[in-house]
């Protein structure tokens, strides 16, 4: 009887941990992280989506300089709510470029109006990727983007429709990155390094982000605004450049990735990728719960960061009287939070992973959670902060900060319950995850005609109940394991 009851629990431990090797491939042989050319894909893809945000969000800052100031000064008589900052700047601010005479609504659709292309190549771009393969049409789309970038001064001067076409092309260009990127990773990451892998990779979103909001405001002061779209234009050119020569489709088609790591990458991921993606199950995908679970967190996350993203340099001047030198660097400090704090979870996530002690829907439910929760609270304490400078811009890197923790959550959850179909999923909940970027702007910018801080609490309290109301809907409904239609013999991670 003791031999039996022995053996039984020997059994039933071991069932687990056969279902955990046949999905992670646990005892396959690794391949060095160090030089390989699935790292090298990761920084490739970095320094490309640094590109993306960079051409993103310099307008928010350009636009600062854009405006007439005598124009918008009478519609605004509240002015700056708080006393105006010292700026220890001695040289004399650059201001030979064009202003224009644009109001708050104008604004909101010129800052807006990007999301509008954006929300229009996000289904077909994972179509597209899986069907012809993802690195041209992520190379052609940033550079499609480059190009109008390139043209922004011009449009502008042509006037305000000109620019909001121009940043709608933009947006079209730029909405077929991410679902192409999650394409070519569900052949590239191996289960266990994913949350690494597309850390480094999305970081770069960030990372443009954090560089270009203070690069931008000292190519303003020293040179004008116009040289914003120029500089980074150009370093859009040169990632071009790299990425045709660099990155290829798979690593069945990589000419010099070693066989160590084209083994070890392939078959970690032989029970996972559907062995029929020329027949893609629409019908499953629309209906599936745990999708609907990301695209309800995608939304709501996305709501809070479009706003930062879109007015954050509009606060910081209108509200908080920072410089255009000050502002872009001040805006640019909750991004830099974000983007350590996501590379940070990555690895924390992988590690809880890797070492079996929770399961990956316990993982991406608990970083969903703080990632989501923790900035909706600092976001409304900094409503609260008044003209206290430093607080306020400490609640709201903290928000931001706290917010990359997300980046371990739903974000990269499209990867565990259909990696086959990651391109196409990461589209379909994008595209809803547009539309905050699409009408936050003019909500927000409708709510702060007068700019007073009791408006931006308003602004800041829907963005919060929004990500709130996500968090809860995901952890609810999200699940981590490798969904019935997404492959034909059904495999189940360890989860």
């Amino acid at each position: 009887m003791k031999i039996r009851l022995t053996f039984t629990i020997f059994r039933d431990l071991m069932i687990p941990m056969q279902k955990y090797d046949s999905h992670c491939c646990r005892f396959c042989p690794s391949a060095p992280a160090c030089g390989s050319s699935r790292y090298t894909l990761a920084l490739l893809s970095s320094y490309g989506f640094f590109v993306v945000y960079s051409l993103r969000v310099n307008l928010s800052v350009a636009m600062v300089d854009m405006l007439n100031n005598t124009h918008q000064s009478n519609h605004n008589h509240s002015g700056t709510v708080c006393p105006g900052r010292a700026d220890p700047a001695v040289r004399k601010h650059n201001h030979t470029a064009s202003v224009y005479n644009w109001d708050s609504e104008t604004q909101g659709w010129i800052l807006g109006s990007f999301f509008y292309g954006y929300i229009l190549t996000q289904v077909p771009g994972g179509y597209l990727a899986g069907r012809f393969g993802p690195k041209w049409l992520m190379g052609f789309g940033i550079l499609g983007t480059v190009i109008f970038t390139l043209l922004t001064p011009v449009a502008a001067d042509l006037g305000a429709g000109y620019l909001i076409a121009v940043r709608v092309l933009e947006g079209i260009g730029e909405g077929v990155t991410f679902p192409a990127m999650y394409t070519m990773w569900a052949a590239w990451a191996p289960p266990l390094e994913r949350s690494r892998l597309l850390t480094i990779s999305y970081i770069g979103a960030q990372l443009g982000t954090v560089i270009s909001l203070p690069v931008s405001g000292e190519i303003i002061f020293y040179l004008d605004w116009t040289y914003v779209f120029y500089i980074f234009g150009a370093v859009g050119l040169v990632w071009f450049v790299l990425w045709a020569f660099f990155a290829f489709d798979s690593p069945n088609t990589h000419p010099r990735i070693s066989e160590q790591e084209r083994l070890y990458i392939t078959s970690s991921l032989k029970n996972e990728l559907s062995t029929s993606a020329s027949n893609i199950p629409w019908r499953s995908i629309v209906t599936s719960m745990p999708l609907l679970a990301i695209v309800v967190a995608h939304f709501s996350y996305n709501w809070t960061f479009y706003t930062l993203l879109t007015l954050l340099p509009t606060y910081m001047s209108d509200i908080l009287g920072f410089s255009i030198q000050q502002n872009g660097f001040l805006s640019a400090l909750p991004y830099l939070g974000c983007a350590v704090v996501a590379v940070l979870s990555g690895q924390i996530a992988d590690y809880l992973r890797e070492t079996r002690k929770y399961r990956t829907v316990i993982v991406r439910k608990s970083f969903t959670l703080i990632g989501m929760i923790g900035p909706a609270v600092f976001l409304v304490a900094a409503g609260y902060t008044g003209c206290d400078y430093t607080l306020a811009v400490t609640f709201l890197t903290i928000s931001s900060s706290l917010g990359g923790v997300s980046a371990s959550g739903f974000n990269i959850n499209h990867l565990d319950i259909a990696p086959s179909y990651a391109g196409i999923l990461l589209g379909i909940t994008n595209t809803f995850a547009t539309i905050p970027g699409m009408v936050g702007p003019v909500i927000a910018r409708a709510l702060t005609q007068q700019n007073t801080i009791e408006e931006w609490q308003i602004v800041f309290y829907i963005a919060a109940a929004i990500d709130l109301f996500g968090a809860i809907f995901y952890a609810v409904f999200g699940k981590g394991t490798v969904q019935s239609w997404a492959i034909h013999t059904s495999f189940s991670h360890a989860d």
